[in-house]
């Protein structure tokens, strides 16, 4: 068993093993023997490295509750409200105005101008979601990560067999343009991401590397980003380009963050950020001055950039109430608010301007040193679906009724321009796209069309229509939805 090098001579079981459980080393489960439990080694809690145990299919023997009355007394008096309100151009309304209503007050003369504002447009498009199906390419292998452009135009799938594929999706268009054979590639690519210009693709595997690969044109340049990891076994599960290109974020299984400087060709930082896997990174908003980061550890952390020192790796804040581990963030875009998903099978958004107090962090690392189970192959025990807040959670709201397991499934923010930003919509484990309302946290739209779990789900920026990329025992479905005259109102 490899130790870490924080682990005290004197510690004896009682303590060494919860420490251990804590650090990632490895999990305790329930189990037969003589104490009822089975210790697993696991260098990565987020390992997603074993075909065997990684079958994306026991979620359909677990129905995710869902708050019948979810509690929105912090959201309620939130300037997210305001905002999403005035997106939507719902600020002035009482109660809720149907498509007819809107049209025959736009012939009355009565909206602004002659036609509907923009805040009005995202009102009508939000009242009709992607409910239709158009199965559009299959794999023969799992499809990890699937996400648009900034613009729309380009779609990016990774696939287990190493293949990126991308696809043009201008004009209303969902062509294949080129496939990409990905390189030094361990077991699979775990993330990918645009660069703000879509001319490069950047992705992730189990390797030292972050590569790098130019889509324009015939021609393919790969180009390695050598991170220096001090782990043997190294890999970064999420990325992040800056808004300018020349900055790469990445969050790895060592609990670091790191910056490479893609015109000084070399990796400017390291930050020891967090006490376990980190899973998630992102920006905060196109400055990219603020970072966010989420961990095995169950907490959200947020940098400045400005300030970053690798000897004094102090955060900005913490953001702490989730009881397990977190698998993805996503920023608002705003530089203030930003939403987690987590293993403990909740999302939470989150006010950079709320940060949690030193008992929040004690009583989500305490929480987390309590998750006696493995989400990647057992299924959820009931004692992890507590819906009580922990003692110093300062989450905005709590979103439940969508399943974390098996793999580090992802969340986002509807688009600004069609909706408003007025859903958070997720991948699920029992092969849904769950769709809720930011405000008032009930399930607006469920779409049941995979039969094994949704691990990523990207909305076009523009269109109303999503991509869910998906796994199942033999072949993976990518699935564009388009809407149909189906209002959810």
């Amino acid at each position: 068993m490899k130790m870490h090098q924080g682990v005290p001579g004197s510690w004896d079981s009682h303590e060494f093993f919860p420490f251990l459980n804590y650090r990632g080393q490895v999990r305790l489960v329930h189990g037969s023997g003589a104490t009822g439990l089975q210790l697993v080694q696991s260098y990565s809690d987020s390992d997603e490295d074993s075909d065997g145990a990684w079958d994306g299919r026991l979620g359909h023997r677990y129905d995710p509750p869902a708050d019948a009355q979810p509690d929105t007394q912090e959201i309620d008096h939130s300037e997210i409200r305001t905002q999403i309100l005035l997106a939507t151009a719902s600020s002035g309304q009482k109660g809720r105005h149907s498509f007819t209503h809107m049209l025959a007050e736009r012939e009355k003369g009565r909206c602004c101008g002659s036609s509907f504002s923009h805040g009005e447009c995202s009102r009508i498009r939000s009242h009709f979601l992607p409910n239709h199906v158009v199965y559009k390419d299959t794999y023969q292998q799992k499809v990890f990560c699937g996400v648009y452009s900034d613009e729309g135009n380009m779609f990016l799938s990774a696939c287990q067999d190493q293949n990126i594929r991308l696809y043009d999706t201008s004009r209303g268009r969902f062509t294949l343009k080129k496939t990409v054979k990905a390189r030094d590639v361990g077991w699979s690519i775990l993330d990918v991401c645009f660069t703000p210009d879509a001319s490069c693709v950047l992705y992730s595997s189990w390797s030292d590397y972050i590569h790098v690969c130019s889509v324009d044109g015939d021609s393919e340049t790969h180009t390695a980003l050598d991170l220096n990891p001090d782990e043997r076994r190294f890999c970064v599960f999420s990325l992040a380009a800056s808004t300018d290109g020349k900055e790469i974020l990445g969050g790895a299984n060592d609990g670091c963050l790191y910056v490479f400087d893609r015109e000084q060709n070399k990796r400017t930082l390291k930050i020891d950020a967090h006490e376990d896997d980190v899973n998630a990174v992102a920006f905060a908003d196109s400055s990219s001055q603020l970072l966010f980061s989420g961990s095995d550890d169950a907490l959200c952390k947020v940098w400045d950039r400005r300030t970053l020192r690798e000897d004094r790796p102090q955060p900005v804040g913490h953001l702490a109430g989730h009881r397990d581990g977190i698998t993805f963030i996503h920023s608002k875009g705003d530089a203030r608010y930003l939403i987690s998903n987590s293993k403990d099978q909740t999302i939470k958004l989150w006010d950079v301007r709320k940060f949690s107090p030193k008992e929040g962090l004690a009583a989500s690392r305490l929480a987390v040193t309590q998750q006696n189970w493995d989400y990647r192959w057992q299924q959820v025990p009931q004692r992890a679906l507590k819906r009580h807040k922990l003692t110093g959670d300062t989450s905005v709201m709590t979103y439940r009724g969508h399943g974390v397991l098996h793999t580090l499934i992802r969340c986002r923010f509807s688009p600004e321009f069609s909706t408003g930003q007025k859903f958070i919509y997720t991948g699920c484990s029992t092969g849904k796209i769950v769709i809720y309302d930011v405000l008032t946290g009930s399930i607006v739209s469920k779409l049941s069309n995979h039969d094994a779990c949704v691990r990523d789900v990207s909305w076009h920026p523009y269109h109303n229509n999503m991509v869910s990329s998906s796994v199942s025992k033999t072949t993976v479905f990518i699935l564009l939805m388009k809407t149909m005259m189906k209002s959810i109102c």
